[in-house]
């Protein structure tokens, strides 16, 4: 049969299918109250041509290139859940939302498009982009776009503190191929009251007043059984000689819970800068009713609980967990974040950055990367801070030459750093012990 001949080409091509036509300007105020008879708790609209979203632009135009507009999704997460010691109960609680906000999400987009709006709903949530990994592995910057879209503002949680639910919430985000008649933009006050009930609360320090929020050691605790944790787990298992010897590395309660995850959903092990978040008019009046209560019922029962916090070694979590919660214990593990290139590893390096590691450090350090990569960049260590800068800059206290895979190879482990020196494939310029003192603040 020839294409001009096919029943549906003919019936398109007579007129007889009639699909609802876009419409030239989407209504804002039509697509917030959608989103709200479809289960969000709130929503706002971001354009994506704003200065704010330039960064983000081309991860959005990759899933559907004619996007214009991002709808931010807002679902309400039950702190009391959070709050319960019985830490099941919070899993439990953030499956079902995450599940929830992903129906409700697709369930809108089958509706936009019935009213001839093209639009894309992205995960909320997992999955990633595995193939990413270990780079920046999600498409959408949800917490960023909810606060474009005055949804919100971060606390020192890192966490979008909503005006109204404050930190009880998770965020989704809709592609819209069309241009709104008004667009949001970021709250004029900070729902966030500056009580530092997050701060100590975390068990590994990385919630900071400032901005050098420690992820590593968030993600490290938080995400023992997800990503590089799970990794680390299956290298476990396998460097494993017997039985005996798994179970000295690994607890059966750690193997089950791994397989909890697996068999019934992603688990955490930390929302407890979550929990105890006061901010937003739904949570602030238990909090000003009575402080000392609301410290006692929640804080300190987190700080004296009794359990296992995954640190790296010679991280600062580490000697935190040691200094402010003597009910815990440490437990020593890789983070399994390993660098797949040169252009990666010092991309990483602000993310992995340990400052309680680098007290007494001002060192420049120059790389230079040849072989398959031919890359350039400049290290700086001063005053417990991070910056890192492409290209060669000012005179360099250590310079390291290095062929970019036998450096890859040598962060992995997989190549001996006293091989690579003699080989040649890595020389340094300088001091060895700068080489040391510069591993020694990026501990994996």
């Amino acid at each position: 049969m020839k294409l001009a001949d096919h029943p549906t080409v003919r019936a398109h091509r007579d007129g007889e299918i009639n699909p609802p036509k876009p419409p030239a300007i989407l209504e804002s105020t039509q697509l917030k109250k959608m989103a709200l008879s479809a289960g969000a708790f709130d929503a706002g609209l971001v354009d994506l041509s704003r200065d704010a979203m330039a960064d983000y632009r081309q991860d959005l135009l990759g899933p559907m290139p004619d996007t214009q507009s991002v709808m931010m999704l807002v679902f309400r997460v039950n702190q009391n859940h959070l709050k319960s010691l019985t830490h099941s109960v919070a899993d439990y609680e953030f499956k079902q939302v995450w599940t929830d906000a992903n129906h409700i999400a697709r369930q809108l987009v089958i509706q936009l498009q019935r009213n001839g709006i093209k639009a894309l709903n992205m995960p909320a949530g997992f999955p990633y982009e595995a193939t990413r990994w270990p780079g920046k592995m999600w498409l959408t910057c949800d917490k960023a776009f909810a606060v474009e879209a005055g949804l919100g503002h971060m606390g020192y949680n890192r966490l979008v503190l909503h005006p109204t639910y404050g930190a009880g919430v998770i965020l989704g985000s809709i592609l819209l191929a069309g241009t709104c008649d008004q667009y949001d933009q970021p709250l004029d006050f900070n729902p966030c009251i500056e009580c530092g009930q997050c701060l100590k609360v975390c068990p590994v320090g990385a919630v900071k007043k400032t901005d050098d929020f420690d992820f590593m050691a968030c993600y490290s605790h938080n995400y023992r059984e997800r990503l590089g944790g799970f990794q680390n787990w299956v290298e476990q298992v396998v460097d494993s000689k017997s039985h005996a010897d798994y179970r000295r590395r690994i607890s059966d309660s750690e193997t089950i819970s791994m397989w909890q995850h697996l068999a019934i959903g992603a688990q955490t092990r930390c929302d407890r800068c979550m929990a105890v978040c006061p901010a937003g008019e739904a949570a602030i009046g238990e909090y000003l009713d009575d402080r000392k209560a609301y410290t006692n019922q929640y804080l300190k029962k987190f700080r004296n609980l009794a359990e296992t916090i995954y640190v790296v070694k010679g991280s600062d979590a580490e000697q935190y967990v040691q200094s402010n919660f003597p009910a815990k214990r440490s437990k020593i593990i890789s983070n399994g974040i390993r660098p797949n290139s040169a252009a990666m590893f010092l991309e990483s390096l602000p993310l992995v950055f340990q400052p309680g590691q680098s007290e007494g450090l001002n060192t420049v350090y120059h790389f230079t990367f040849t072989g398959d990569e031919n890359l350039e960049g400049t290290v700086t260590i001063r005053e417990k801070s991070l910056a890192v800068r492409e290209g060669l800059e000012g005179k360099p206290d250590l310079h390291v030459t290095a062929d970019s895979q036998t450096w890859i190879q040598f962060l992995s482990k997989e190549v001996n750093l006293v091989k690579a020196l003699l080989t040649r494939k890595i020389k340094i310029k300088g001091s060895p012990k700068l080489m040391m003192a510069f591993a020694k603040c990026f501990p994996s």
